[in-house]
């Protein structure tokens, strides 16, 4: 009877929910005695891991969930372990049960998802692994959290029969090191169980596309009329408009431009931006976006290194930036067009031909054929240590990015993310602007992040939930803005350079918000890693995002930390190099092709949490040691913590480098950092030989210390 009525409601459900199943051969190979964990997104979990997996599995079930009629309608179906998470009874009886060689399936998250991601993992989990030595077999379940089987409401838009997709992960053994003991071995084995079920999430997500395909599937799953960008002129974009306006755009772009063609782009962080990005690599162009701020020298010098030889702006925005002296000698090398030469030609006909393709955008999509590994942008270095390389990214290495990212944090359509960063600099460009977009979330993109005093009022005014932004602009919006400015953020993400512990206090103490420290480079589109609400600690840059592989490599001298090499989805495709313009030049390193040399000196604590202890370049060599720059920046912040700091080398004739110390701390003594010094316990070695008082640190656009003019102007002033 079971057997019959597992066939009917296969089949029914398939017919419903156009149910697929990936990965069976692993489901297969995993086994006798079996540990099936498995995200929960809705009161269909059971049922459907019940109907489409084979043979007759056992479900261990909370007791709550078990209440549920719903489920207790389905519980004749299937073999059911009902336990208590927190009844460590119950969760011996498990593991004696497990023993007897049994396929059981158990859900770590104890509780349905309210978040549309995963939830605390319970630590039993780890525990039964450990004591059972059962195989792990991660399933995803992927499609019933936007069902009205779910408990996504109030956050997300449901469908009567969403598609949902089972994905069976490869299985693997929890083997906890053989010094832990007790408490430790249990914590070590929840951990396991945590990563597994973040790389599950991870490796069953669908980033290999494109950016555009990306953008139409979030249009069917969020609704054509949902509201996602928005900017200063204050009127807010839907899906339709946006995909409408991007064929617009596209269509005038497309008349002189060639597929595969990096077309540069000089604008700033606005909707229309996002419209001649999506644009261009609508049709196959390549968009590589120029920092506006690095003078006309540097502009042509990007132009050179990515054989730029068009450049899209906007007369309005060079007017406002006071940018026509150096567009003048920019036209002299490359085609200056303007935004405003094209629009002023649009017709109705082309308006209204942009809105029959914005409605039948998937047809005509599929005629196009740019792939997830084609390039997708190109974006620059800071230059805050060395002139500007192309970094080239592929539509996959963003896509995947994003979906690393959303394995840790749960972000949902009812997110409103503040976007103040420049669109050229990787973390706005990926982050603050395609993530959001391409997750139903809205972005309001502003101009610039020097508006102190504004920025805190505007992220009031939209009761902003999400914040990204450096240790250098939060600090100073921290100091503005009134206390109730930022009551509706969730999250605010620091990257770019080190967030100091005076900024962390200051928006703990004065808003209530624990900033999240993240890391990564423009190399790597670009988060590695982050600090999140399940998993962080002070002083770290949290953990690596699932899909990183790393190797570290010991460096000569260097006796804190080593240089850690990455390797994933998210690495770039390659460098344009300015000695080599044009040429691709792949990743690679010690360890081999793919993968990227960061060039950071970190820590990595037994719970994966990674502290940045420098660059492998910004060390000091002082009498054959190497000392970290950013050590003796630490030091200064932790003397005068209300001032900034930067530390830089000149050559010394008898220890080969002597370090400079720069301060906007009036009055800066070697005895007050000597004191600093002996209390935590450093060497004498990480003093500055020299301090020099200045009214300002030099920045870059982006927020990240200017180190070039530092080394400049102590260059000039010794």
């Amino acid at each position: 009877m079971k057997t019959v009525l597992k066939t009917i409601l296969h089949s029914l459900l398939t017919w419903l929910f156009k149910v697929e199943v990936h990965g069976l051969e692993n489901y297969h190979n995993a086994g006798k005695r079996v540990l099936i964990i498995a995200n929960h997104t809705s009161f269909l979990d059971p049922l459907l891991l019940g109907v489409f997996l084979p043979d007759n599995i056992t479900f261990a079930i909370n007791t709550h969930i078990a209440k549920n009629q719903f489920i207790k309608s389905f519980l004749g179906l299937a073999q059911v372990f009902v336990m208590d998470n927190t009844n460590p009874l119950s969760l011996k009886s498990l593991v004696n049960f497990l023993k007897t060689d049994q396929k059981t399936v158990i859900f770590p998250e104890g509780r349905i998802t309210t978040t549309g991601s995963l939830m605390k993992i319970y630590n039993g989990t780890g525990m039964i692994a450990n004591k059972t030595q059962a195989a792990i077999l991660p399933i995803r379940l992927d499609g019933p959290q936007y069902s009205y089987f779910s408990r996504l409401k109030k956050t997300h838009r449901l469908q009567l029969f969403p598609k949902i997709t089972i994905h069976i992960q490869p299985h693997s053994f929890i083997t906890p090191p053989d010094h832990l003991t007790g408490r430790a071995r249990h914590a070590y084995s929840n951990q396991q169980i945590t990563t597994l079920m973040n790389r599950m999430m991870f490796a069953s997500s669908q980033y290999q596309q494109t950016v555009f395909s990306a953008l139409l599937e979030a249009r069917r799953r969020h609704g054509g009329s949902h509201s996602i960008v928005e900017d200063t002129d204050r009127q807010p974009l839907h899906y339709n408009a946006l995909i409408t306006r991007t064929f617009i755009v596209a269509n005038l772009l497309k008349q002189f431009t060639r597929e595969t063609e990096t077309i540069g782009i000089l604008l700033p962080t606005s909707t229309k931006t996002l419209n001649v990005v999506l644009g261009l690599q609508l049709y196959n162009r390549v968009p590589a976006m120029i920092n506006f701020s690095m003078g006309s020298a540097g502009m042509i010098s990007v132009c050179e290194t990515a054989v730029i030889k068009t450049v899209i702006t906007s007369r309005r925005f060079i007017s406002l930036v006071k940018l026509e002296a150096a567009i003048e000698k920019l036209t002299v090398s490359v085609n200056v067009v303007f935004l405003e030469d094209l629009i002023e030609n649009l017709t109705i006909t082309d308006k209204l031909l942009a809105l029959y393709q914005g409605y039948f955008a998937q047809t005509i999509y599929n005629k196009i054929t740019p792939q997830s590994t084609d390039r997708a942008i190109i974006l620059f270095t800071s230059g805050s240590e060395a002139k500007p390389k192309g970094v080239v990214l592929s539509h996959q290495n963003i896509l995947a990015n994003h979906s690393q990212l959303a394995a840790v944090i749960n972000f949902t359509p009812q997110d409103i993310v503040l976007n103040v960063l420049p669109m050229f600099h990787s973390f706005s460009f990926t982050i603050g602007t395609l993530l959001p977009v391409l997750n139903g979330m809205k972005t309001f993109l502003y101009p610039t992040p020097l508006h102190f005093n504004i920025i805190p009022e505007l992220s009031y005014e939209l009761n902003a939930t999400v914040l990204f932004g450096t240790n250098t602009f939060l600090s100073a919006y921290g100091q503005a803005a009134h206390p109730y400015d930022f009551q509706g953020i969730r999250y605010v993400f620091a990257g770019a350079e080190s967030l100091q512990r005076n900024t962390h206090d200051l928006w703990s103490e004065k808003f209530g918000i624990r900033i999240f420290e993240g890391y990564g480079a423009t190399e790597t589109s670009p988060v590695l890693s982050v600090n999140s609400p399940k998993h962080y600690q002070a002083g770290s840059v949290g953990q690596f995002l699932p899909g990183i592989d790393y190797q570290l490599e010991t460096i000569p001298g260097i006796s804190t930390g080593q240089q850690l090499h990455v390797f994933g989805s998210n690495v770039m495709l390659g460098y344009l190099l300015p000695d080599a313009p044009g040429e691709l030049v792949p990743p690679a390193s010690i360890f081999g092709a793919g993968w990227y040399n960061t060039g950071d000196i970190v820590s990595i604590d037994e719970a994966g949490f990674i502290t940045i202890c420098g660059r492998s370049k910004r060390f000091a060599k002082i009498g054959g040691e190497m000392i970290s720059l950013l050590v003796i920046e630490q030091l200064a912040s932790t003397t005068w913590p209300d001032s900034k700091h930067a530390a830089t080398t000149i050559p010394d004739l008898k220890k080969g480098e002597q370090i400079i110390l720069l301060t906007t701390q009036k009055e800066a003594t070697l005895t007050a950092l000597t004191l600093t010094l002996k209390t935590q316990g450093l060497s004498t070695l990480n003093l500055p030989k020299k301090i020099i008082v200045i009214n300002e640190i030099p920045t870059l656009a982006t927020g990240k210390t200017d180190y070039p003019e530092i080394t400049k102007q102590v260059t000039l002033s010794n």
